[in-house]
């Protein structure tokens, strides 16, 4: 996927514009499109928002403009999303162990030793 959104990017001569910060602040705008879906729903109407097709699709391509700022922010930086995936999943597992941290909402620093 990261290379075909690079292909994708240079077939345009985007690349001036891919900076991390610009690749920061899209990013940052698609998640706000993805907000504004969801916004005024209530909690059942966002646990349904995906049966209702048209606001699926909005829904669907939010997400995936969002990944597309993702990948290339980490392609960009050279960050192998997997990888760092990976390793945040080893350290989370550390901060919020299955004993103290299951069926809490609680940051870990509240958690109980």
């Amino acid at each position: 996927m990261q290379l075909q959104y690079r292909q994708f990017v240079a077939e345009r001569d985007w690349e001036q514009f891919h900076n991390p910060k610009n690749l920061v602040m899209a990013l940052a705008g698609e998640v706000g499109e993805l907000t504004e879906i969801f916004q005024w729903l209530t909690q059942e109407e966002s646990a349904a928002a995906m049966g209702d097709e048209g606001r699926a699709g909005q829904i669907r391509d939010e997400l995936a403009d969002v990944f597309a700022y993702l990948i290339r922010l980490a392609d960009v930086l050279d960050v192998d999303l997997e990888r760092a995936f990976a390793e945040k999943m080893v350290k989370n597992a550390r901060k919020y162990p299955v004993e103290t941290a299951k069926s809490s909402a609680a940051k870990h620093t509240d958690l109980p030793s």
